[in-house]
């Protein structure tokens, strides 16, 4: 007789629930239960994405809120931890404030639920740029409070996961702390990319192979305006608006810095660059052969989101929502290691690529005072 392992995920920052169905795809993948518990998003039409998508989730066991108004005391029993703490403050695209902004200090909503719930594990995720934030001050000061919550501390393992490696047609690079109770004795070892080195991660066969069905919803067109699309016309495929030679009455009047992302045409045998989830004009991503920006389940599609995954909310929002998302197949692949890790299964492994990063900011955290 099997016994199949029973886990059950909280989740904080859940967003439309790229992590949460990526865990559920790997759970059912290695003979795992896992059981949704609860989650939290402050933004509702995340929240009724998240109940219109995600197994075992009620309007009862997600909660719309600020994660600073929850009380983890009253939280029910969880054995893994899953949050994607808001990335605003580590961005490179920004100031980067980390933990000195307004949404750096967030982090430590994750924190006070490890202390009050003591999982077994958790996975975190946050952009590649939480490493450089206040001169790395920031990623230290995380990492050390992560690994002494919990009633045991946590052996944690931080890695910069290049996305399109593993089987995602984007470039999207993100740092994930897969975190596992000193209790159990285990450590997490990130994933090799070597079973995925073959994929076609081409935006040509992720948005082509097989065609969007007519049925499938969020695919409304963008009204382009004809400015919009003489420009697109103009750019070829994996160019943007600054280097493509655009005509004098055609280019943009922009002043200071240049974001090579600007009325950049994707490229269609290449990964798709990263999806954002925000931005004005020229920021929503533009289709190589049509002179018009993705719709939103292209989007998704990029985001590796089943096609009958419904999102609620306006165009903006949803936009915003699979923006803000972790891919599915990334969230499955990780979560994929990580229960055979607690299950106790070889799989092909990696050196983490954030060892010595780390090492290098435990001895800074010796002779700095965070308090």
């Amino acid at each position: 007789m099997v016994t199949v392992k029973i886990e059950r995920l909280g989740e904080l920052f859940s967003g439309p629930g790229g992590i949460a169905l990526g865990a559920h795809y790997a759970a059912d993948k290695n003979g795992v239960h896992l059981e949704h518990a609860w989650a939290n998003d402050y933004d509702a039409d995340s929240v009724g994405t998240y109940l219109k998508n995600i197994p075992g989730a009620s309007e009862s066991s997600v909660i719309c809120s600020d994660v600073r108004d929850l009380d983890f005391s009253e939280m029910s029993q969880i054995t893994g931890l899953a949050f994607g703490f808001p990335c605003n403050d580590f961005s490179l695209v920004g100031e980067q404030k980390g933990v000195r902004g307004n949404y750096g200090p967030l982090y430590r909503s994750g924190v006070e639920a490890l202390k009050a719930l003591s999982p077994n594990w958790f996975v975190a995720e946050n952009v590649g740029g939480i490493r450089s934030a206040n001169e790395g001050n920031s990623f230290a000061q995380i990492l050390s409070e992560l690994s002494a919550a919990g009633n045991a501390g946590y052996q944690l393992t931080p890695h910069l996961y290049r996305f399109e490696q593993y089987g995602v047609p984007q470039a999207r690079h993100r740092v994930v702390i897969v975190g596992i109770s000193n209790s159990l004795g285990l450590k997490f070892e990130p994933p090799s990319g070597a079973p995925f080195k073959d994929l076609d991660v081409s935006v040509r066969s992720a948005l082509e192979s097989p065609p969007i069905p007519a049925s499938a919803s969020n695919n409304e067109l963008t009204n382009q305006h004809p400015r919009v699309v003489a420009r697109l016309e103009a750019i070829a495929p994996g160019k943007n608006a600054f280097n493509s030679g655009l005509p004098e009455e055609l280019q943009l009047n922009v002043k200071g810095a240049r974001l090579s992302q600007i009325y950049r045409r994707l490229h269609p045998d290449k990964p798709s660059y990263t999806v954002t989830g925000s931005g004005g004009g020229g920021t929503h991503v533009y289709h190589w052969e049509k002179p018009r920006a993705l719709t939103n389940r292209e989007r998704a599609r990029i985001q590796t989101f089943p096609d009958n995954f419904q999102f609620v909310g306006g165009k903006g929002s949803v936009r915003r929502q699979i923006g803000m998302a972790v891919p599915v197949k990334g969230a499955e692949v990780i979560f994929d290691a990580l229960f055979k890790t607690l299950n106790g299964v070889a799989y092909p492994t990696t050196s983490p690529n954030l060892e010595s990063f780390h090492q290098q900011a435990m001895r800074l955290l010796e002779r700095l005072d965070f308090d």
